[in-house]
């Protein structure tokens, strides 16, 4: 991959743009599901999604004189398909092909503020702000023509290729008439949109445009990136976050071929080499060392168990009092999690290059704009003078190590002004420094009255913060290690109704008399911050889980009990469509070996619903889990690209079941110590479930909703009560391991 050192042009003699407006920044407003720094303050609060933020309509897109559009958009394409669903949105709205579109993103100097790419935000706000913008702009065309045709706007139509036309036949092309056009003006909130019967684009299964470089080879990673005069870099460091190098060879190290220098700034160190086995090796040598535990010891004896010991601030959650009810059955019951690595395929890997006052990083950050003021933050430099272009590496669905190893190629690079420093972390790196998805405790209590009823639902959840991604200096794990020395970064707990720890723990079904707590901790055994669906996973498993359990307890059929508790539509139509695609009326019958599960939630109680049924068989002997069969349906609103759907939640699906069954961070009281894929293990291809069916409901002209973390939690739980039904046993504690499985067993 070559890339170009200067800003290429954005504007062409008689294209429809006059400038960027990009607004100020104060936050405002709970962007990328209240992770990092949030968004722009709203300026428009009539406005959808994030054209609130940003109104201007020049912000957003641009028509070239040939016709062509460009679209801006502050989200980032981290392997969710969202570039190809943008495009689809904007090819729609505008009424173009899709092929005449290119689509911006993520850049600090070209595109909106739309603060983070998570939470599942965006289709949510990103591709309904473009929807918007681009309804707009045609509008406007379409007036342009009405005026040079001097006839009633009504009366006019588009083409779907880039012309307005007359009932009399005459036409004219987006080119010409953006000519005589500036959108140096603001959206306003009822431009007409496309009808959805007449729609072109919008819920076709385009393909995605992202996908023929990965196929092929061809460049379409960061770590690809390749520069003139670029040099190759490795940190020098313990071997997992909290630890540091006693006597790190630095001397010898220096005196290796092909090193250009050593990096040191207070305890950070790095070595920096004309080619990257060199520098490889020279941070081999350099790391031959004993370290040192910077931190305290690590909680080996009691676990995830260790977060109900530390202080904690209580939040409630829910506190709903509907008179006293008789109860028949209570279950009481503890449910858990581990600490979690994303377990990107790819190492974390940044290119900086710091020339003339102006810091460049290419990043495979969340969070360009955090990242631009974070690090500005951290080198001493103004924000303006950093930019920060998004590439796309592997992806990770939160804050693994790429926004700690682009503030490290920062440093480097301030230290060697003129030369690209490409900067990638090592296998054991990402795994031993990147943050960790939180473990997590919850207690759950409740009772069901003689009519199979719930009567009361008593909830508790133990978590730290998912929420620590940098948006100050302090954030990053080297602004504890550079000689000037930054704060860490407060924790904080994101607020209902997104939430973090107590993501989901607020029932969407209808239940009485509900106490629901959060337990912050605001104290960090182990570093953490954002992992796909953050609180949602456990919340929903351990929600869910429950319910089969309750079920059980009134002698109710597991989706009969769900549905009598339902008041949404949306969900009931979900749970529905899940339980006939599966055939849940003429499942077989937990056997003792052969069993059948379901579960259900709406991500964050504003996402996309999504029910999940599975058939699973367990060989008693061993504790293995072979999973046959999954069903589920989604609704996410009005599809952008029904097969990108499927994407989304069949990878959910798949990740749900590596967290359930295999994955869990190790450590002893010193260090982590699952340092690869074998002390580490993830879900392998000969693991997945044999067969995978999603039924994605169309919904025309809905919202979007947001559909990347909605699979996590009702997989999890789907899974345990499936097991449960097979086997008779009922696992609580996360993973799901054949070893303990077998041992609950006890045969």
């Amino acid at each position: 991959m070559n890339a170009k050192l200067h800003r290429r042009e954005l504007l062409a003699a008689g294209g429809l743009l006059v400038a960027f407006s990009l607004g100020g920044r104060a936050v405002a407003q709970l962007a990328g599901g209240g992770e990092g720094g949030g968004a722009p303050k709203v300026k428009r609060p009539d406005l959808p999604g994030s054209l609130k933020n940003t109104p201007a309509l020049d912000a957003w897109i641009r028509i070239a004189p040939d016709g062509t559009a460009t679209i801006f958009s502050g989200k980032a394409e981290l392997g969710q398909g969202i570039r190809t669903a943008l495009l689809q949105v904007a090819a729609e709205e505008l009424d173009l092909p899709a092929g005449a579109i290119t689509l911006i993103t993520a850049d600090t100097a070209r595109t909106p503020d739309e603060g983070l790419t998570a939470g599942s935000h965006s289709m949510q706000d990103g591709g309904t702000a473009i929807a918007s913008a681009a309804a707009n702009v045609r509008m406007l065309l379409t007036r342009a023509a009405a005026s040079e045709w001097k006839v009633a706007t009504d009366t006019l139509s588009t083409t779907g290729d880039g012309h307005v036309v007359a009932p009399d036949g005459r036409r004219l092309g987006y080119g010409p008439l953006a000519a005589a056009l500036s959108l140096h003006v603001e959206a306003v909130a009822d431009a007409p949109r496309r009808n959805p019967a007449e729609y072109r684009t919008l819920g076709r299964s385009l393909p995605r445009v992202d996908i023929p470089a990965k196929l092929t080879g061809g460049a379409a990673y960061l770590q690809d990136l390749r520069l003139p005069g670029m040099l190759h870099a490795r940190v020098v460091r313990g071997p997992s976050y909290g630890t540091r190098l006693a006597a790190p060879q630095l001397a010898a190290a220096a005196k290796m071929p092909g090193v250009v220098k050593v990096v040191r700034d207070g305890a950070f160190v790095a070595v920096v080499a004309q080619k990257e086995w060199q520098a490889i090796e020279a941070m081999r040598v350099a790391q031959a060392s004993d370290y040192l535990r910077t931190r305290p010891p690590l909680p080996v004896a009691d676990g995830v168990h260790h977060l109900q010991a530390l202080p904690s601030r209580e939040i409630i959650v829910l506190d709903t009092h509907d008179g006293d009810r008789p109860a028949t059955h209570t279950v009481r019951a503890q449910y858990s999690r581990p600490w979690y690595s994303h377990g990107s395929i790819g190492p974390s890997c940044a290119v900086a290059l710091f020339r003339d006052g102006t810091l460049t990083l290419w990043s495979h950050s969340q969070g360009v704009f955090d990242m631009q003021r974070a690090t500005a933050e951290l080198v001493g430099l103004p924000p303006e003078k950093v930019r920060v272009i998004h590439t796309a590496s592997a992806g990770c669905y939160g804050q693994n190590g790429a926004d700690d190893v682009t503030a490290e190629a920062a440093s480097i690079a301030m230290a060697m002004p003129g030369r690209p420093i490409r900067l990638q972390w090592m296998r054991e790196q990402e795994f031993g420094w990147e943050p960790l998805g939180c473990a997590m405790v919850t207690e759950v209590e409740a009772s069901i009255g003689p009519d199979k009823r719930i009567s009361s639902w008593d909830y508790g959840v133990w978590s730290n913060s998912h929420n620590n991604r940098p948006v100050k200096a302090g954030g990053y794990a080297v602004a504890q290690e550079v000689a000037r020395g930054f704060p860490m970064q407060e924790a904080k707990p994101i607020p209902m109704p997104e939430g973090d720890g107590d993501r989901n723990a607020n029932p969407l079904y209808d239940f009485p008399n509900m106490n629901v707590r959060y337990h912050f901790v605001p104290e960090m055994p182990l570093r953490v911050s954002a992992l796909r669906s953050l609180g949602a996973h456990l919340n929903i498993f351990s929600l869910e889980s429950m319910l089969d359990e309750l079920a059980l307890a009134g002698g109710v059929d597991p989706l009969a009990f769900r549905l009598a508790h339902m008041c949404d539509a949306r969900a009931r139509d979900v749970m529905l469509a899940a339980a006939r695609r599966f055939g849940w009326e003429r499942r077989p019958n937990g056997d003792g070996r052969r069993g059948c599960g379901m579960a259900f939630a709406r991500y964050k109680n504003q996402g996309a619903f999504c029910a999940i049924a599975m058939e699973i068989e367990v060989e008693r002997e061993t504790g293995e889990i072979t999973i046959h069969r999954v069903a589920a349906a989604v609704d996410a609103g009005q599809p952008a690209n029904p097969d990108g759907i499927r994407n989304q939640v069949e990878g959910g699906i798949l990740q749900s079941l590596s967290w359930a069954i295999h994955e869990e961070m190790t450590f002893d009281e010193s260090k982590r110590t699952g340092f690869d894929w074998g002390s580490y293990p993830i879900l392998r291809f000969d693991q997945a479930p044999g067969s995978i069916e999603i039924e994605v409901m169309d919904r025309p002209g809905m919202p979007f909703l947001g559909a990347g973390e909605t699979a996590q939690g009702p997989t999890s739980a789907a899974l345990a009560n499936a097991i449960a039904d097979a086997t008779g046993v009922r696992l609580r504690a996360m993973p799901l391991t054949p070893v303990r499985l077998k041992a609950a067993i006890g045969v």
